[in-house]
């Protein structure tokens, strides 16, 4: 197969690597250092997989090459920019592996005759130095969406990934969860913690666990038939709806201990360290949108997209104690 993945950062460079490993044709889109580092060696992959050099091209766009999958891999707000020089490529299958959620919104506005398919990545992953990509947490991957796009990328993914693969009968709904999952990721950008330390310090691990009720209670007002990812379940799921905060930082805690030793950055503090915008927009923002559609008060997911463009716009991380303070003030 020839695979295309617009964005080969962390996530999107691992799965780029992966493929190439597997022994297909595999073009790539980056920026900046990491571009030029891939141009000159490819990407070198490290961590709970091995080690090896993924042998990919770095492109721009290819409008004069058919390819067989488009992997959109960007962050969801740099979605719609990043398709523009790809609309000759409507109607080829679009796999999109994004945190968060409008990135299959933007392919269908850009590429409407494409099948989409969603894809939920559990490992961890982190862009180490140009051109280098570390696995720290060697997790699988739940794939859903259009038909016809699936069984584009599930054999591709099945030869390639060296965990397991799950197919969502109901991608939203395991959408919805991972969204829950990825509660763990607006405090370690505001603090510049990992994900252990975070969930370790009380005062965040309460916010924490308050930002994942608020993300059921709207879930749950939005008609979410809740899936599973990884562990994460709908009886997970259950519980923080019966148990509140405290069975929610009782999650938070299995989901730390379940990323072992090394430090986990989360995605949004590796943007924040790298000067770029984060995906807080689609991850806690998309609660609170979906909160205000339904009448849900999302105040913590409100204040952490808050200190979030705060971090972004100045640089300078918030000591833990104030971040609490900040997020629990009326």
């Amino acid at each position: 197969m020839r695979i295309a993945v617009i964005g080969a950062g962390a996530v999107g460079g691992l799965l780029a690597a992966l493929a190439a490993r597997a022994g297909h044709e595999v073009l790539v889109t980056a920026r900046g250092e990491h571009a030029e580092a891939i141009a000159r060696a490819g990407l070198h992959v490290d961590g709970g997989w091995g080690e090896w050099v993924g042998a990919v091209e770095l492109v721009e766009s290819i409008p004069n090459r058919a390819v067989d999958l488009i992997v959109l891999a960007t962050k969801a707000h740099d979605s719609a920019s990043a398709l523009e020089g790809w609309v000759a490529h409507d109607g080829t299958p679009v796999l999109v592996l994004q945190n968060g959620l409008g990135g299959e919104d933007a392919v269908r506005d850009a590429l409407p005759h494409s099948p989409v398919a969603i894809g939920l990545a559990l490992f961890a992953v982190s862009l180490t130095g140009p051109g280098r990509i570390t696995v720290t947490g060697p997790n699988g991957l739940t794939l859903g969406g259009d038909p016809t796009a699936v069984a584009v990328a599930e054999p591709l993914l099945r030869a390639a990934l060296p965990a397991e693969l799950v197919l969502a009968p109901d991608i939203r709904g395991a959408q919805f969860t991972k969204l829950l999952v990825n509660q763990v990721n607006a405090l370690p950008a505001i603090t510049g913690l990992s994900v252990q330390q975070t969930v370790a310090d009380p005062a965040l691990r309460t916010v924490l666990a308050r930002g994942m009720v608020e993300t059921v209670a709207v879930g749950d007002a939005a008609g979410v038939d809740w899936g599973r990812i990884g562990a994460v379940d709908a009886e997970a799921v259950a519980r923080i709806r019966a148990g509140g905060a405290a069975a929610a930082a009782e999650l938070a805690q299995h989901l730390a201990a379940g990323m072992g030793d090394v430090p986990n950055p989360a995605s949004m503090l590796q943007s924040i360290r790298r000067g770029r915008t984060t995906e807080v927009d689609a991850i806690n923002g998309a609660v609170v949108a979906l909160g205000a559609t339904h009448g849900v008060p999302t105040p913590v997911n409100a204040a952490l997209v808050a200190l979030v463009h705060e971090v972004e716009r100045s640089g300078a991380f918030v000591r833990p104690t104030d971040a609490a303070v900040r997020v629990s003030a009326p």
